[in-house]
């Protein structure tokens, strides 16, 4: 794994301050994402921190809850901030990437089908190999003319559409057993 490197997407404490928050998924997401990252910093893997901000709300600086949900205790490599979905566009962080011959992406974090899809998307198109580890990330239900999608099939729908299109889709012990 040495041309490697972790995205960990937005799991920033600005989460908790939404009106969607829900606790349910919250536990296994903790847990599994904990794993990822412990596993990937004993391989020597960088792992890369991403914040969403904007300029108002719990997403902003000034709301000083752009910051690492409590239950992380990792130091990032490096840590970017982004203000649109996806990790790379005016972030610094496809050229702190190159600069170091990193190649292959795992990304994790909050939200599933959106700024975690969206990454491995444009990842994939800048060249980048892509793993996608849809238990090390978190989503939230979402409602679209009258249907609501839940978590699962938020899931199931993220892991369809970039499964050998845009990313691998593998388990957090299937990483750790690369």
């Amino acid at each position: 794994m040495s041309r490697t490197a972790l995205i960990n997407i937005d799991t920033q404490q600005s989460f908790f301050h939404r009106e969607y928050w829900q606790e349910s998924d919250f536990p296994a997401f903790q847990k599994a994402i904990s794993a990822l990252i412990d596993g990937c910093e004993a391989r020597g893997v960088p792992v890369v921190d991403i914040f969403h901000v904007s300029d108002s709300g719990p997403f902003s600086l000034e709301s000083g809850f752009v910051a690492p949900m409590p239950f992380l205790k990792h130091q990032p490599a490096v840590t970017f901030y982004k203000h649109v979905h996806n990790a790379f566009t005016d972030t610094g962080l496809d050229h702190w990437l190159r600069e170091r011959d990193i190649n292959h992406l795992i990304i994790c974090g909050i939200r599933t089908e959106q700024c975690c899809e969206t990454t491995a998307r444009v990842a994939s198109d800048l060249g980048y190999r892509v793993t996608f580890v849809s238990e090390a990330t978190l989503t939230f239900p979402m409602t679209h003319k009258g249907v609501t999608l839940d978590c699962n099939a938020l899931r199931h729908r993220t892991e369809t559409v970039l499964d050998g299109r845009f990313a691998a889709i593998n388990t957090v012990h299937e990483i750790l057993e690369m």
